[in-house]
């Protein structure tokens, strides 16, 4: 399988919010836009942090007061990005690796500028499977 880089594969519309985004509107966005998560960014649109779906089984199974509370408080932070010239390869490797679905893509001034999930590559496996 020929690989190819991350921007080829990336969604490039990724839904974010800022770090005092209320954790009930995050996951409205999300529920509202059928996607697993959110990137969090500040101001300038430089990547703060990420939050998921399994962030959200932790708030409940911790069951902390989450109304009124900052999606900064269950974000991850330290995450793991792609950039766009990396290959595929790197970045399931990666996403492999760390054991996570979604992979911000950021430019060299950590802007973020798209994200690439495991569903994307699983439909890009699928798509080379179907024409092989």
């Amino acid at each position: 399988m020929e690989d190819i880089f991350v921007a080829r594969l990336m969604s490039s519309e990724v839904t974010t919010v800022e770090p005092d985004t209320l954790v009930e509107d995050a996951a409205r966005t999300m529920l509202d836009n059928g996607i697993g998560s959110v990137v969090v960014v500040d101001g300038d649109g430089r990547l703060e942090g990420i939050l998921t779906t399994t962030d959200f089984v932790r708030i409940v199974a911790e069951r902390q007061p989450k109304d009124q509370t900052p999606v900064s408080e269950y974000m991850t932070t330290g995450v793991r990005t792609a950039k766009a010239g990396d290959s595929i390869t790197e970045a399931a490797e990666t996403m492999l690796d760390v054991g996570i679905h979604h992979l911000p893509v950021v430019d060299d001034e950590n802007h973020v500028i798209g994200i690439i999930t495991t569903t994307d590559l699983t439909a890009y496996v699928s798509q080379i499977e179907a024409h092989a």
